[in-house]
């Protein structure tokens, strides 16, 4: 083989190597960005909020735990930080499931997006983070997108919906999700991970004694669909999310991943009888520009988005 054979081959080689990890990322977004759909449908058979998150993310920390107690001697040293990873993020898992099956998805999505922004809010007053220019202007134009999501003038007149609590708080927490995963430095991804799923069951399972609610009967089928949901699609979507982080900079990563407001957006409305006024479209608009602003900005590390 001559060297210019030699050359072609290593180029394609290199390219695809590059588009590997965006092409995961992109298939982590979309399924991110359905999760909306399964949620409905378990909707439809009586399962709850609480209940949903309690038999889907908790069986699966159980199992993600033992990765956790093999990598006790390397997060030792920053447990504090794992056992508030485990509380902030199990309930922007929990919360944001919750908004999504007793809320307008399409509405939620645009509240929960306001993460990146209180990512960098986060940052700049837990870690110290620089913030730019370009990065105070995806807060301001974010702020403005929240007004107009929420009914501009009328937000001091309309009292906010379960679902609109709980998508903001879910947003909230998830940015503190990333504050914290930045923070603890010396605690492996695999273990990040297991700490989340545990959260979110344990948190699960305190909101559901505090409704004095109890595990419906439900049939092997349904069992069954939980379980999918837990260890196929959530488990899936999680760790193709993290091989396209890892391997990817921040910024591309960023872009990327802002497929998963656009493809759960419009599978809501042309499926799932999304519906929101003009305003409130203009508001998500808003918001939608300045996850790309925030994401694009290089001038610092981009908070990482989730699920």
């Amino acid at each position: 083989m001559d060297k210019k054979s030699q050359t072609t081959m290593k180029l394609a080689s290199a390219s695809t190597g590059a588009a590997l990890p965006i092409l995961v990322l992109l298939f982590s977004s979309s399924l991110f960005g359905l999760t909306w759909w399964p949620l409905k449908q378990f909707v439809d058979i009586g399962l709850s909020g609480p209940t949903l998150s309690l038999l889907a993310y908790g069986p699966v920390g159980l199992v993600l735990g033992i990765w956790l107690w093999r990598e006790r001697a390397m997060w030792r040293q920053q447990t504090a930080i794992l056992l508030a990873l485990a509380l902030v993020g199990g309930w922007a898992n929990t919360s944001f499931v919750n908004a999504l099956m007793l809320g307008d998805v399409v509405r939620v999505m645009f509240l929960f997006y306001l993460a990146p922004v209180w990512s960098v809010l986060g940052g700049y007053l837990f870690l110290g983070e620089t913030v730019s220019r370009r990065r105070k202007l995806a807060v301001v134009v974010a702020i403005a997108g929240l007004w107009l999501v929420l009914g501009g003038s009328q937000a001091f007149t309309t009292a906010l919906s379960l679902a609109d609590y709980l998508a903001l708080s879910a947003g909230l927490a998830f940015a503190g999700n990333n504050v914290l995963a930045r923070a603890g430095q010396r605690i492996p991804i695999r273990s990040k991970t297991a700490s989340v799923f545990i959260g979110c069951g344990v948190l699960s399972g305190f909101w559901m004694l505090g409704q004095g609610a109890s595990v419906p009967s439900l049939t092997a089928g349904s069992v069954l669909a939980v379980l999918a949901y837990g260890f196929g699609w959530m488990l899936l979507a999680t760790v193709t999310w993290q091989f396209g982080v890892t391997h990817m900079e921040t910024g591309r990563a960023g872009v990327a991943m802002l497929s998963e407001l656009l493809v759960a957006v419009l599978t809501a409305t042309w499926f799932g009888g999304g519906n929101l006024s003009a305003i409130e479209w203009l508001g998500g608009a808003l918001i939608g520009c300045a996850a790309l602003i925030e994401a694009t900005d290089t001038s610092a590390e981009a908070p990482i988005l989730p699920t």
